[in-house]
Parts: C-alpha cells; sequence; structure tokens
C-alpha cells in the first residue's frame, strides 16, 4: 500500500514551499520572495511520531485568471487535492483573509477532504496570535498560527497531520523504484514527454523555455515494473543563466541526477547540431 498523502495548498507566496522544506528536512522545493516560484507538485517524504507520510509542495492558486501558466498552476493544486488524504490550507496571518483565500476555502470545503488550516508567517509568536481569530471565518476549524521561517508552531500542525491521516495499514512501505532522471536543455520537450507516459497532465507543459523548475518526481508502474521519472528543468550553460531562480534549477536537476538510477537525455532532433566556429572568419567548422 503507497503512503497516505498530504498536500500543501494556498495563494502564492504565503510561505508553502518553506513549510514544506522544513518539514522533509531538506530544500527541494525553490524558495524565494516572489510569487510563482513553485509551478508543479514536489514530492517529499516526512515521518511524525513514526507514522511516514508522502508530503506535496504544490503551486500558488490564483483562483481567478487567464494566464496559461497560471492556470495550469491551479490545475496540478487541484490534482493534489484530489489525490491527497489530508490538505495543509496555509495562509498568511499578516495580510488577513483575503478573497483568494476565501474562494480556495469555498473549494477545500466542496472537496470534503479532510483541511488543517495555519495561518503562516506569525513571526511575533505572542504578538500575532489574536490575530488568529478571523480566520474561523473560512469554516475549516481550528487555525494553527506558525512560523515557518522560525520554526514556531510546526509541531501542533504536525500533531494534527497525523491525527487526520487515515489508519496505518501494515503494509505500507516503498517497494523497489527505479528513479529515472529525464534532462535535457530547456523546451526539448521533457515534461511532454512524461505527461504521455503517465498518460495525463502530471507536468506542466508550454512553449516558454524555462516552464519547468522543480525537479517533478512523476510514479508509474507497468508489467515491466515500477518507475519514478524525474522532470527536471533544463540546463544550459553557466554564461547564459542569469536569474538566481533559474541557478537553483539547475541545482535541482543535478540534484535529480545525483538520485537516480537512469539518466533519460532528451534532444531536439530538429534542432540543428552545434559546430565549432573558426575563431578568424567566424564559419563553421
Amino acid at each position: 500500500m503507497p503512503k497516505p498523502m498530504v498536500a500543501i495548498i494556498g495563494k502564492p507566496n504565503v510561505g508553502k514551499s518553506t513549510f514544506f522544506n522544513y518539514i522533509i528536512g531538506t530544500r527541494l522545493s525553490i524558495v524565494e520572495d516572489k510569487p510563482g516560484v513553485t509551478r508543479d507538485r514536489v514530492y517529499g517524504e516526512a515521518n511524525w511520531r513514526g507514522r511516514s507520510f508522502t508530503l506535496i509542495d504544490t503551486a500558488g492558486i490564483e483562483p481567478k485568471t487567464n494566464d496559461v501558466i497560471l492556470t495550469q498552476m491551479k490545475d496540478q493544486a487541484n490534482i493534489a487535492i484530489n489525490i491527497a488524504d489530508v490538505i495543509v490550507f496555509i495562509t498568511d496571518i499578516k495580510q488577513g483573509i483575503t478573497a483568494a483565500d476565501t474562494e480556495i476555502a469555498l473549494m477545500l470545503r466542496k472537496s470534503k477532504k479532510k483541511v488543517v488550516l495555519v495561518c503562516n508567517k506569525a513571526d511575533n509568536y505572542g504578538k500575532t496570535t489574536d490575530d488568529i481569530y478571523e480566520f474561523y471565518n473560512l469554516g475549516l476549524g481550528e487555525p494553527y498560527p506558525v512560523s515557518s521561517t522560525n520554526a514556531l508552531g510546526i509541531g501542533d500542525v504536525l500533531d494534527e497531520i497525523v491525527n487526520k491521516l487515515p489508519p496505518k495499514d501494515e503494509n505500507e512501505e516503498d517497494s523497489e523504484i527505479i528513479n529515472v532522471a529525464v534532462i535535457g536543455k530547456p523546451n526539448v520537450g521533457k515534461s511532454s514527454l512524461i505527461n504521455k507516459i503517465l498518460g495525463e497532465n502530471r507536468v506542466i507543459v508550454s512553449n516558454i523555455a524555462g516552464t519547468t523548475r522543480d525537479a517533478i518526481d512523476s510514479y508509474f508502474e507497468n508489467d515491466k515494473g515500477k518507475y519514478n521519472f524525474i522532470d527536471t528543468a533544463g540546463i544550459r550553460k553557466k554564461n547564459k543563466i542569469s536569474e538566481s531562480i533559474e541557478k537553483f534549477s539547475i541545482m535541482r536537476s543535478m540534484l535529480a541526477i545525483e538520485r537516480s538510477d537512469v539518466c533519460l537525455m532528451l534532444i531536439d532532433a530538429v534542432e540543428r547540431s552545434y559546430r565549432p566556429r573558426c575563431k578568424n572568419c567566424g564559419r563553421s567548422t
């Protein structure tokens, strides 16, 4: 039996990835102080009070948007909601309840899933806890004030997550799974290939280079065996990398290669092969 799944949901830039990274004990999700950094579902393994579960970091949900990437990010979050046993809904205690929080809360209530409501960024723990009462209006039960950055209040949230998990199955353990890292330059079709193998829109696909930022794990099983396909960010030459987010993305790709059993390198068959140029005349040699 697979481990139970816990999905982290919320609007952009409320600290979902910081919360995720702290619980799994490693910086697997990219953390940047700007919205929209996380785009796909990112999976990590967690254990609390002897109970193991799979934690899913998701992209920030923008309930109303016409942007192609933001719409697919919302779809990825919806998939995580559907497959999760427990949902951690993270809000920003400093902002209070926003229109987006209200829309997401309505979506979660309709899902009928078990929800743990978290109010993040309670950095001044004693002073900000009075602001917690407003979040009862979301209708999702008791809100838990936490500071993911300072690791305050997270133990109480983990206790509540474990309490809401389904009863433990004695056969709940990992079997032999082959890790396959799909690597290549940006925009060569890595995400499209994985979606085709899985038969679903597991990872966001667009013709914009750099759409994939995290290393995205996808489980696949057939009569040949069990596989974990890792979609990675496109790797470019160092002298072409300018944004810090891209640097972190490539670091995730390199880590994915290290933890893989097999690397599947994808190239663009249509793109012209690289040919060295003459230093004097500039022509291809």
